[in-house]
């Protein structure tokens, strides 16, 4: 009876195991904008499609909305491995590129990609209040150009402030080189106008958490201008913005920073 027992705990202990493992499931190429915007434009229509890797046998869970980097001018959508099977779903967004359209285009297609989460994610199981923005490059401009400035979601009708946290990995917080290039000014001089995060600092903002690579390897100043970033925003009342500098590591800091990253998304949630 005892042998008995102990086989039918041991088999009910495996069947536990099995119903929480979690399943999941990726799909390709899903247009975030409407019908009736895509026919007007073929390089829209092409260009502006996400992939979505997600549990399905999960509810309630966090997505995190990656945008790849670049320098506006290249580069495709992709899902990180290193965030995948982690128990949140991941959205990899491609965006218009310059030259072929200039700013605020793909800022703009970067607030519809969000949008189309916030509208369409509870469809898949996930919790519309528990979307993290985040990105490299490029992609962390994009990320914090969305979430500071709010006009961008506005237009949806939806507030930044929603945002459950931005993570940008390496991005501009001065205005982008390739914006500046399309304005006739050099990568070298820098600026800052309505299309520098630095330019919407706000108390009201969601939790930032600023991640560069280390100062004397980054790009053009890349630390020192969220460095910048991260003084005017907490002087402007901030209380969650926090800088993460990855010694030894350039500009392409994105290995070591991934785990910081995910340790952030489930701060954020309690976990």
């Amino acid at each position: 009876m005892k042998k008995l027992f102990f086989i039918l705990l041991f088999a009910f202990s495996i069947s536990t195991i099995y119903a929480q493992e979690i399943i999941y499931e990726q799909l390709t190429n899903l247009p975030y904008y409407g019908e009736k915007v895509r026919k007007t434009d073929g390089y829209l229509s092409d260009r502006c499609v996400l992939d979505i890797y997600y549990p399905k046998n999960t509810k309630d869970f966090a997505t995190i909305v990656w945008f790849h980097g670049g320098g506006i001018t290249g580069g495709e959508k992709e899902i990180p491995v290193a965030l995948k099977d982690q128990g949140f779903a991941i959205i990899g967004v491609n965006y218009r590129l310059s030259p072929n359209v200039k700013a605020p285009a793909y800022i703009e297609d970067a607030a519809a990609a969000i949008a189309w989460t916030f509208n369409n994610i509870a469809e898949y199981g996930g919790d519309p209040t528990k979307i993290f923005i985040s990105g490299h490059s490029a992609g962390g401009y994009l990320a914090s150009m969305v979430g500071l400035d709010k006009s961008y979601l506005q237009t949806h009708g939806i507030d930044a402030n929603n945002i459950a946290g931005l993570i940008p990995f390496s991005g501009h917080a001065i205005t982008h080189f390739t914006v500046r290039k399309e304005q006739g000014i050099p990568g070298e001089q820098p600026t800052i106008d309505k299309y520098a995060p630095l330019y919407h600092v706000r108390e009201d903002a969601p939790p930032l958490l600023l991640i560069t690579g280390d100062r004397e390897l980054e790009l053009l100043g890349r630390y020192e201008e969220n460095a910048y970033l991260m003084r005017m925003m907490k002087v402007a009342g901030h209380k969650e913005t926090v800088l993460y500098e990855m010694d030894g590591y350039g500009h392409g800091m994105t290995h070591p920073a991934f785990p910081l990253l995910i340790k952030e998304v489930k701060r954020i949630l309690g976990n």
